[in-house]
């Protein structure tokens, strides 16, 4: 019995350490808990790597562009060079003696040309270039020019002429058109400008009671050309005589005289052409040359009573009001010549006034007006000079 005491305890013993085990076991953490990791220790400091030098790359040279040969520039057109004012002449020529059977006057040609060194002879019905009774007599003119020839004519302004400025005033142009332009009183208009040559003109005028304008005629005329100008103008007079010389002409400035006997003309040579003045009548006439541009003839005259009675001009009783009567010849007009007349002889010109009425008019005076009577300067001018204006013209403007 007391063995089987001893067994009983030495089991329980046994079921009892048994028990303590699986009561540890039971304690143990869960094996999904992990113990957190011991943080990892600082990494030691390095120097950063300098970075790499960038390899220093020689930029590529731009490939040369192509050589392309230049275009050539269009060969201009060949534009024939003007005359000299010599070659152009109509007039240059030396004079020779008398044919010895007429007694009719000659000339040699000096113009190029197919008139060079030919003789001319004026006709039996005008042997004398300068008659001394012109009232009565025509005169010889010898054109050495194209046409070549030697005719005779009336050495004063035909007024239905081409190239005429009349009356009051009327203008026949040089493509044979007829019209009126009115201007205004006291004022200048360019009748011809070129790139050579300018020919303006100053207005008189008297405005009725009663008209909306003035009515006008032209009583100086200035001709401007290379560095020079040459102005011829119709005196004021109170009353008008035949025998009484009223023109007055001045070069450059300077008043000169116009002979009345011997040649009866004043002349010069500018080195460049030759200019004259020449009396084509016993008083108030004349026929202007300027060599090489233009030849113009020139009356002065008054404005008559039979007119103040026909157009009631109402002109006081103390002013006969001197004009010109006026006819231009032009021998070297460029094709874009400007002016109230100068326009007119342009090639194909169409002019645009009304055909078939009394009066005509031509408008432009916006266009053609200058400041004074020796000012190159308008709207539409395009003569060429080394001179902004020429001297004053002072005792021209009496109106």
């Amino acid at each position: 019995m007391g063995k089987s005491f001893i067994l009983v305890a030495f089991l329980l013993i046994l079921v009892s350490i048994g028990a303590t085990t699986v009561g540890a076991d039971d304690k143990k953490p869960d094996d999904t808990k992990k113990t957190p990791a011991a943080p990892a220790p600082a990494p030691k400091y390095q120097k950063p790597a300098p970075a790499p030098t960038p390899k220093e790359e020689k930029p590529k040279p731009a490939p040369a562009p192509k050589e392309e040969k230049p275009k050539p520039a269009p060969a201009p057109k060949e534009e024939k060079p003007k005359p000299s004012p010599v070659d152009d002449d109509t007039t240059n020529y030396d004079d020779e003696t008398p044919d010895p059977k007429t007694g009719s006057e000659r000339a040699k040609c000096k113009s190029k040309g197919a008139c060079n060194k030919k003789t001319l002879t004026c006709p039996a019905e005008c042997p004398e270039r300068k008659p001394k009774k012109n009232k009565k007599n025509k005169g010889c003119f010898i054109h050495c020019g194209s046409k070549c020839e030697a005719t005779c004519k009336w050495r004063r302004p035909q007024c239905n002429g081409y190239g005429s400025l009349c009356y009051d005033p009327r203008f026949v142009g040089g493509d044979g058109v007829m019209f009126y332009f009115h201007g205004g009183k006291g004022r200048d208009f360019a009748l011809v400008s070129d790139t050579n040559l300018q020919i303006n003109a100053h207005f008189i005028g008297n405005r009725p009671n009663g008209r909306k304008r003035d009515y006008t005629w032209v009583q100086s005329i200035s001709i401007m050309f290379d560095t020079d100008i040459l102005v011829l103008s119709a005196k004021k007079v109170q009353q008008w005589d035949d025998s009484v010389d009223v023109l007055l002409v001045k070069w450059n400035g300077q008043q000169v005289n116009v002979p009345f006997t011997g040649d009866a003309e004043w002349k010069t040579n500018t080195g460049v052409r030759e200019v004259s003045v020449e009396r084509t009548d016993d008083t108030n006439t004349v026929r202007v040359t300027v060599g090489g541009l233009v030849e113009i003839d020139m009356k002065a005259v008054p404005v008559t009573k039979e007119d103040e009675k026909a157009h009631n001009y109402q002109l006081p009783s103390n002013d006969a009001f001197a004009h010109f009567e006026t006819q231009f010849r032009f021998s070297n007009l460029s094709d874009n010549v400007e002016g109230i007349l100068g326009k007119t002889y342009r090639p194909g010109y169409v002019s645009p006034v009304k055909r078939g009425i009394a009066m005509p008019l031509m408008g432009g005076e916006d266009k053609y007006e200058t400041p004074s009577l020796t000012s190159p300067r308008c709207k539409l001018c395009i003569f060429q000079s080394n001179y902004e204006s020429a001297p004053p013209a002072t005792g021209l403007f009496q109106y």
